[in-house]
């Protein structure tokens, strides 16, 4: 249960993913804390034969390393990742938002070129028409080795809308939004999935 909100153990895409991850979105107003989404983060367990190097490490040293978060967006393993909604938005608000992350983070390492920007728009005019009301489900789904995604919103009582999104770079950066370590949008899931990852590989 991540705040209410149950999450499988396991997922089947085209392999088993098991979780490893959890944690949510939120932000404080005036000492108030007001969640957004609950995250939940399926990866291919062989994830672990990629970050070996890593062995010994504490799940405390792990959320502060960059370098093994990206270590873990680069792993040629399939990557899943749940969002169920706490607070209704719009589907534009979210849209601007991830937006803005993910062109931020290619124009910080002179990736934003017109092919990027198109994608990026193709993402945006995805959520545009969408409204995220309480317990509607987002999926991100990362196949190994082909650099695009899969995006699919569900609310009850609709039927399901995909995106594909094929531009690697803008791919990576939304990995990196949810899966980025320091820079990462939930704090909680980035702790969550150190701390798993660090008794995966102790074992």
């Amino acid at each position: 249960m991540v705040d209410e909100v149950p999450f499988s153990l396991g997922v089947t895409i085209v392999k088993p993913l098991s979780v490893f991850g959890h944690g949510i979105t939120d932000i404080e107003i005036h000492y108030l804390q007001i969640k957004f989404t609950a995250i939940g983060v399926y990866l291919d367990p062989e994830i672990v034969t990629h970050l070996q190097q890593w062995k010994g490490k504490t799940g405390t040293d792990l959320a502060e390393d960059d370098d093994f978060f990206e270590a873990l967006i680069r792993a040629p393993v399939d990557k899943f990742v749940r969002v169920v909604v706490i607070k209704e938005i719009k589907g534009s608000q979210y849209g601007v938002q991830l937006e803005s992350a993910v062109r931020d983070r290619l124009a910080a390492v002179d990736k934003y070129e017109d092919e990027e920007e198109a994608a990026l728009e193709q993402v945006v005019e995805f959520f545009q028409s969408k409204y995220f009301k309480k317990n509607s489900v987002l999926t991100f789904y990362f196949p190994a080795t082909s650099g695009s995604a899969e995006i699919v919103f569900a609310a009850e009582g609709k039927e399901e809308s995909k995106l594909k999104v094929e531009n690697a770079n803008v791919v990576e950066m939304i990995q990196k939004w949810y899966l980025g370590g320091t820079r990462g949008v939930s704090p909680a899931t980035i702790s969550s999935l150190a701390t798993a990852l660090s008794a995966e590989l102790s074992k």
